[in-house]
This record gives structure tokens, sequence and C-alpha cells, in this order.
């Protein structure tokens, strides 16, 4: 029986990490279907992926292109939804936003697969900078896939 049926990617304003990790794990195997999406914690108004973020999405051969931000909402939290936001301090955030974030299953990213260094968030940089976050974005989720591959064939 498997252990989520939907996972959501959290960034500040999912116009750039949150789609980037989306449209990773959109393009990778997963044992068991999942629904994948992002959503942010700062959205006043839907707005499309940065055109940085999509350019190196390209690059790599994937696209977020009618992709628009979505706010995160209390309605989000619950045990069958696997919330994986992009750093410490975004978490906390969480925490401090939403009574139901305790009852989710809400993890730090990084942490969720064992890592200590958490993806470069771009705000703001290079082109260069959405391309390091990228290669980061790409290595967290490899491993993601791989513990929920696990999990899957051990439930």
């Amino acid at each position: 029986m498997k252990r989520y049926d939907r996972l959501i990617f959290v960034s500040n304003s999912d116009t750039a990490m949150g789609p980037m990790a989306e449209a990773i794990l959109q393009s990778k195997f997963l044992l068991e279907e999942l629904s994948i999406t992002s959503k942010g914690m700062v959205v006043l108004f839907p707005e499309p992926i940065n055109p940085k973020a999509e350019a190196v999405l390209a690059s790599n051969g994937l696209t977020m292109k009618g992709h628009m931000s979505d706010p995160l909402v209390e309605e989000d939290f619950d045990s069958r939804t696997l919330i994986l936001v992009m750093s410490r301090a975004l978490m906390q955030k969480v925490q401090k936003d939403f009574e139901r974030a305790g009852e989710g299953q809400l993890h730090v990213l990084n942490e969720f697969v064992g890592e200590e260094k958490e993806a470069l968030n771009p705000y703001g940089g290079s082109l260069a900078d959405y391309g390091q976050c990228f290669t980061e974005l790409h290595a967290l989720i490899t491993k993601l896939v791989v513990q929920l591959n696990e999990e899957e064939l051990l439930c």
C-alpha cells in the first residue's frame, strides 16, 4: 500500500525552485502513481515560472511553460501528502503560518533525503545560478526517487 497520494514542493514564490523540482520529479520513474505539484508561501497572484528557471529546464529537456504560481493552503496538509520545503527557514515559516502543518508529512527536502546542504536559492541571480540550483535539485530529487521507490517496495 502506498504511503503518499500527493507530493508538494514548497518554495517562497512558486516561480523557480518549486516548479524546477516538480519538473525534475515528474521526469523520473516512480513505482507508484503520485500527484506532484509545487506551491509557494508568498503568492499574491498567479505568476508564470521565472524565465531563467524555464530556460534552465528547457536546456535539460524539461518545461514548466504553463505553470502558474499557487499558494500553499491549510487544506494541503494531511497524512497522505508529503510536503517538502526548500529550506529550514521556509520550514519554520510554514510551521508558524499553518495550524495543520504538524498533521502532514512536512520536511525540508535535503534533510528528508539525508543531505546536509540545501539547494541554492537562485532568486535574483544569474542564469548560471539557476543552472547550479537545477543541478543541486536534480541530485536531491534523484535521492528522493530512490527513497520513495524503496518505501513502496517495503510496504
